[in-house]
């Protein structure tokens, strides 16, 4: 007997640092996703203005993939695109739709953690309509911007008490979160903030903290690239009178406003970078900070005043492009990463990061071999781009993107193709589609568009719901 229990208790020592290390291979993972943060409005691409420290160091640290894309540049399509790992052309959620339809919903990130043992939470713009979100978190809180046409659209949640600001009360609720987590349960925290998008009712558009008050405001920013008139006029007469064109009057079309927005947009991002250097500060404190794997991730690209626009929707960089940051303390090989990447392909590295098989109708990739390898060549040597939502006042529009190329179309009026060279033109202001010396090059990409496109449609797990119609955005 005496033996037997010498035996049971050796075992249990051999066995103990097997248990540990089987704890350790499931990291946990904290996504923060940003509302409307370019992919530029960034130190670390190059952006000499903008003050985002903590971002930069994980970057430099970590992973960074420069050349990110939205697959789709409106929030509501680009956030069902992240959290099911599809194109909108399969998922067919966007604003107008009553609810992404629960088979998409029973494939979304969070879900697939929590059913495999994660503690799930999220906190802020969850952006997607779907029948009882919370099933699929253990803590959340959904919220976005408030109705009101003034600064309590961003202030007016309270902590003790006191109103403040809504990067703080996501950033103080993912602290809350992270205080109170379980030893022995790894975790997955979505934190989704609604800055720095602005508050579209508002006259001031931007609202801060005062604690930034402070920032820029001896800064001189830059005029926006493409300002000049022309290339406004080289738009289709729907966008000219779009919403892209209504909302660069609200923000950017004397240079007083844009030099006020342009420093509101960055003191936001700045808050939203405050943030993650509290959370890094926390991880470190509760001892987590060796196992926690930290993404960082914009919904959509941002016209800031470029071509005379605001806001995102159409195809041009500007607009797809994304910052993507990945950083896990586990590797110790940090890199710059030139492979075009996009959104979908963060779930599907979630779930791997996991130690978990993603479903077999994820249409991204697993960037884990970018953490793994470093700057390795890609096998994706093109990307479908596209808004989707039946609007005039925002012009549908779809095309293909590859290293050297950009085609595009729009689908519901009548405008001219798009073909851009952006080895030789990186801002997109020549269009090569009326030449005939790229009729092979644009038939190539239209056909490819098409064909993408088709692809992706076949791919539905059930028909799209209607439109409403007469919705307003």
């Amino acid at each position: 007997m005496i033996r037997s229990k010498g035996l049971f208790v050796l075992i249990f020592l051999f066995l103990m640092p097997l248990m540990g290390f089987s704890q350790a291979k499931k990291p946990n993972i904290i996504f923060i996703l940003t509302d409307d943060q370019r992919w530029d409005a960034l130190h670390m691409a190059g952006n000499s203005i903008i003050e985002t420290p903590e971002m930069d160091a994980l970057a430099r640290s970590g992973t960074y993939f420069k050349n990110a894309f939205s697959t789709t540049p409106i929030c509501a399509a680009s956030r069902a695109s992240i959290l099911t790992g599809l194109y909108e052309r399969t998922h067919g959620y966007t604003f107008q739709k009553t609810r992404l339809q629960q088979p998409y919903a029973d494939i979304i990130y969070p879900k697939i953690l929590k059913d495999n043992g994660y503690l799930t939470g999220l906190f802020g713009k969850l952006g997607v309509i779907m029948d009882n979100p919370k099933q699929y978190f253990d803590q959340s809180d959904f919220y976005d911007r408030g109705d009101s046409p003034d600064r309590r659209g961003y202030f007016y949640k309270t902590i003790d008490k006191d109103t403040v600001h809504l990067t703080r009360y996501s950033g103080f609720q993912a602290q809350q979160f992270i205080e109170n987590t379980p030893k022995d349960k790894p975790f997955c925290l979505s934190v989704f903030f609604s800055a720095p998008h602005a508050h579209d009712t508002a006259v001031e558009q931007y609202f801060w903290q005062s604690k930034s008050d402070y920032r820029y405001i001896d800064a001189l920013i830059p005029s926006p690239v493409l300002s000049d008139k022309k290339y406004f006029n080289r738009l289709p007469l729907e966008v000219q009178q779009g919403f892209n064109r209504t909302r660069w009057k609200w923000r950017f079309d004397t240079p007083e406003k844009y030099q006020n927005s342009i420093k509101g947009y960055y003191r936001m991002i700045s808050e939203v970078d405050d943030e993650i250097g509290m959370l890094r500060k926390l991880l470190k404190e509760k001892g987590l900070a060796d196992n926690t794997i930290i993404i960082i991730m914009g919904d959509n690209g941002y016209f800031t005043g470029d071509r005379q626009l605001a806001d995102k929707w159409l195809m041009y960089d500007a607009s797809i492009r994304i910052p993507l940051i990945i950083y896990d303390p586990r590797k110790n090989n940090p890199a710059t990463i030139d492979a075009m990447v996009l959104n979908i392909d963060v779930s599907k590295s979630i779930l791997e990061f996991a130690g978990l098989q993603a479903p077999k109708n994820y249409q991204g990739i697993s960037l884990e071999p970018f953490l793994s390898k470093g700057n390795i060549p890609s096998k994706r040597k093109s990307i479908l781009i596209e808004h989707l939502w039946k609007l005039p006042e925002i012009p549908s529009s779809e095309g293909i993107r590859t290293a050297q190329w950009k085609y595009f179309r729009y689908r519901l009026i009548k405008a001219p193709e798009e073909l851009y060279d952006l080895d030789k033109d990186p801002l997109e202001t020549i269009n090569l589609a009326g030449d005939i010396k790229y009729k092979k090059v644009i038939n190539k990409l239209r056909k490819l568009s098409d064909s993408r496109s088709e692809k992706f449609i076949s791919e539905k797990l059930v028909p799209d719901e209607l439109d409403i119609a007469g919705m307003k955005f």
